[in-house]
């Protein structure tokens, strides 16, 4: 099965902490490390774990930073397509707590990969099985719709009402207000739209609430899990399963993320 992502690439630089420092005081590390990150980057990790191919189309930093992103996706099993900018890749600073819920502070511009740059390889994603928009322009996200399943974060409303594609899933967090789909906001309307929240499992519509999946192992952290969860619907609904079967698919992809450190898909049978 092949399979992309259209996203945003961060540099994650991690700290675990007993607590989150409430304003004024100071958190003092018990470990720290770095790794490539970002919706883009953890989604098309869990493709790669899942699909016999993941691509990503991303934007990444004429800087050391940028060579180090596209060099550990590659050792990951991701094929990068990548609009080299002459600005800063994006990284960010990431506390773990003691209970494994994470907090972000992002350094810099998000950069998207344009539909408009010849140099990548657009045309690849018809011949995908299934395509993940997370960041992009109106451009990028056209050319994603026309793999034969498509699903997209809430999170970039603004290119998707603007771009005017069916999708075939759109995935929001009901416990972000910027990720909330209300009925009516985009033309067409999603074939499916999933709200997840968190260990509470969620809402499908149609197809109404499911819970989430029991974590496979010890919580670690809770980075990536929705990314992975968005990777884990792509695949299934790419694979051909229904909706309510593709959701539960997900939620053990999300599940498994939480029990790994950082960036941390896993691989989950189907």
């Amino acid at each position: 099965m092949k399979t992309a992502v259209v996203g945003h690439v961060e540099w994650i630089r991690f700290a675990r902490v007993d607590n989150h420092p409430a304003a004024g005081e100071i958190a003092h590390s018990t470990e720290d490390w770095e790794q490539v990150g970002g919706g883009g980057g953890v989604a098309a990790i869990q493709l790669a774990l899942l699909a016999d191919q993941a691509h990503l189309f991303t934007a990444l930093g004429d800087d050391e930073l940028g060579r180090r992103s596209k060099a550990e996706l590659e050792r990951r099993g991701v094929t990068v397509h990548a609009t080299i900018e002459q600005l800063p890749t994006r990284w960010a600073f990431t506390h773990i707590d003691d209970v494994g819920e994470r907090t972000i502070t992002t350094v810099g511009p998000k950069l998207r990969p344009r539909g408009d740059d010849d140099t990548l390889p657009w045309h690849v994603l018809a011949e995908m099985d299934a395509v993940l928009y997370i960041a992009g322009d109106v451009e990028a996200l056209r050319w994603a719709r026309r793999a034969p399943v498509l699903t997209a974060t809430a999170r970039d409303a603004e290119i998707l009402r603007r771009g005017g594609v069916a999708l075939d899933a759109l995935i929001g967090s009901g416990e972000d207000e910027a990720e909330r789909y209300h009925p009516g906001e985009l033309d067409p309307e999603p074939k499916l739209v999933v709200t997840t929240s968190g260990a509470l499992g969620g809402w499908m519509q149609p197809g109404g609430p499911f819970t989430a999946a029991p974590l496979p192992g010890p919580r670690e952290d809770a980075y990536g899990c929705g990314d992975s969860f968005m990777a884990g619907l792509t695949y299934a609904l790419g694979r051909g399963l229904e909706a309510h079967d593709a959701v539960h698919f997900a939620a053990r992809c999300g599940a498994a993320a939480m029990t790994g450190r950082g960036v941390a898909p896993q691989p989950v049978a189907p």
